[in-house]
């Protein structure tokens, strides 16, 4: 296995996206499971030969390509291919998956030349157990071209709005909102005073073409460029309803180059009991998210905040060593101090060792200076020194941002958790790329100080008639999209305050149902619903600076 490799982690094959097709305007549905028992390719006599059990080195077919790359990458480096074929291919996968999957015993050995594609012998390659809730026990498996792994990773800044979108209903009559806006942005502009997108706001027509209604697939097309242009300096109209008002208005939009912030809004709320910070986090990456998170939260410690409210519930994860500080501004030097905020859990063959770098399996700790993201490396961190938390979630709450709440948890924080039932990623993956297609396969389970990674099905609000995932003080409330985010009145906040000064929750919504979005159909273009979608956002990012 090679080494240099970083570890990541996402819940990408469930993306909380939208694809408008035609047919009817009905969304997209995730791609057909693999048959385990495909039609074998044409007979190819050369070549490594399958038996079951045996497994050979993954570094023998590593980068022996049916398809040979040639020349650099995005970052400048040359492309490693050497002439190979798809069952060399194929092969490899099978090792890599054998030497480094966490659950590598629970994977079917299955015949490498019964499959004339390596992302659909990829997709078998995993476990089919489930988690005690009935899901599937790894439903992060995924792959993708490495040329846009590579642009992801980069965070180079994308042609949008400023805006992020949430599907209520995504067959006709759809029903698609606002959830955020960033500040600066097209989206949060003002023309008469009032901004071009509001928290709640509902698209109605996009360039013209009926949203709610749209049927054929030009109109869908139409649809799709609008809301999510393709290069900045495009010009589109959109028809939008705000909440609460009987009539629309139209918007027009120029879209720009953006890098979304971290760190979206800010407040600190007079109470008759002490002032109570709020930063809302949409994401811990990219490097800019050190320093965007660290001045915030030495904000609310020069305010003299008595309790924080961290809310995460659009935050799909990033680099674990920035929630790793975040961990240590919430706690403080005496709880935290020579404590593991998480430690990786590879597979039984591993032993003490990472499989996939080679290197001795360390754990990370709370780090309590700049790392140097964008922070200077040895610069010390602001802290608040709380022995509770307030955390608004989501099931969109995701991996690194569980990670918040889990190693919190580990030395004795009080987390509590106000929202829905986050999203259960305990694990995470390294991306290694191979022949034009990086992959990601579970590798290692992150575990706080005490030892603790067992929330597959989530953390769950206590006062949730759920029976499964890991239950934490707190209340259940559904996502309100009638007040602005950071507003005293908005259910999460609202419900967030009054446990804080009264020990009580609001009356629990009816269901626990959360309205969600489509899977992402392959092959389509989707309508990015969930703030960082990207995989640089979404998942248990491990590097380092100059890494």
């Amino acid at each position: 296995m090679a080494t240099g490799q970083r570890p990541w982690g996402l819940k990408f094959w469930v993306c909380f996206t939208l694809v408008l097709t035609a047919c009817g305007g009905g969304g997209g549905n995730p791609p057909p499971p693999v048959s385990p028992n495909p039609p074998p390719p044409p007979t190819n006599n050369s070549g490594p030969t399958w038996t079951a059990g045996v497994y050979e080195s993954a570094s023998i077919f590593q980068d022996r390509c049916e398809t040979v790359r040639t020349g650099v990458d995005l970052e400048g480096n040359p492309f490693p291919d050497r002439g190979g074929s798809t069952l060399e291919e194929n092969f490899w996968l099978r090792s890599w998956t054998h030497e480094t999957y966490l659950w590598n015993d629970e994977v079917v050995d299955r015949n490498p030349a019964n499959y004339a594609d390596p992302v659909n012998y990829f997709g078998v390659l995993k476990t089919t157990a489930t988690t005690p809730s009935g899901k599937p026990k790894d439903d992060f498996h995924f792959s993708q071209p490495t040329e846009e792994f590579l642009k992801e990773r980069n965070s180079a800044p994308e042609a949008e709005y400023g805006a992020a979108f949430i599907a209520l209903s995504a067959t006709p009559p759809r029903d698609i909102r606002v959830i955020y806006t960033d500040a600066g942005t097209p989206a949060s502009d003002t023309v008469m005073g009032v901004p071009n997108f509001i928290r709640g706001t509902r698209i109605l027509e996009v360039d013209g073409v009926d949203l709610v209604n749209a049927d054929t697939q030009a109109e869908v097309d139409t649809i799709n460029d609008g809301l999510f242009p393709q290069n900045a300096g495009e010009m589109h109209s959109f028809v939008v309803q705000d909440p609460g008002a009987a009539t629309t208005r139209t918007v027009m939009m120029i879209s720009e180059d953006l890098a979304p912030p971290a760190v979206n809004r800010t407040a600190v709320i007079n109470t008759p009991s002490g002032d109570v910070g709020y930063v809302l986090i949409t994401t811990f990456s990219p490097f800019q998210s050190e320093e965007d998170i660290s001045d915030a939260i030495a904000d609310m410690a020069t305010a003299g905040v008595s309790d924080l409210v961290l809310d995460l519930r659009y935050n799909g994860g990033g680099l674990l060593a920035i929630s790793s500080q975040l961990g240590y501004m919430v706690a403080g030097a005496t709880r935290t101090n020579g404590k593991v905020f998480e430690r990786l859990r590879f597979n039984d063959d591993a032993g003490g060792v990472n499989p996939v770098t080679g290197s001795t399996n360390n754990a990370s700790p709370f780090y309590s200076a700049g790392l140097g993201f964008s922070v200077s490396e040895g610069a010390p961190l602001p802290s608040l020194n709380l022995d509770r938390v307030f955390i608004l979630a989501t099931d969109w709450t995701c991996s690194a941002s569980e990670a918040v709440i889990n190693g919190l948890r580990g030395v004795d924080v009080e987390v509590i958790l106000i929202g829905r039932t986050t999203c259960g990623k305990p694990y995470g993956f390294y991306p290694e790329d191979n022949c034009g297609e990086t992959y990601y396969t579970i590798q290692f389970q992150g575990v706080n100080e005490k030892g603790f990674g067992d929330y597959a099905d989530g953390f769950v609000p206590m006062n949730s008639s759920a029976s499964f995932g890991v239950k934490l003080p707190g209340c259940v409330v559904d996502d309100d999209l009638d007040h602005d985010l950071g507003d005293e009145s908005e259910a999460l906040l609202a419900a967030a305050l009054q446990y804080r000064e009264f020990g009580t929750c609001p009356t629990p919504p009816p269901s626990a149902v959360i309205k969600k979005a489509l899977a992402k159909e392959q092959g389509a273009r989707a309508l990015d619903l969930r703030p960082g979608l990207r995989v640089m956002k979404n998942n248990r990012d491990m590097r380092m600076p100059r890494e």
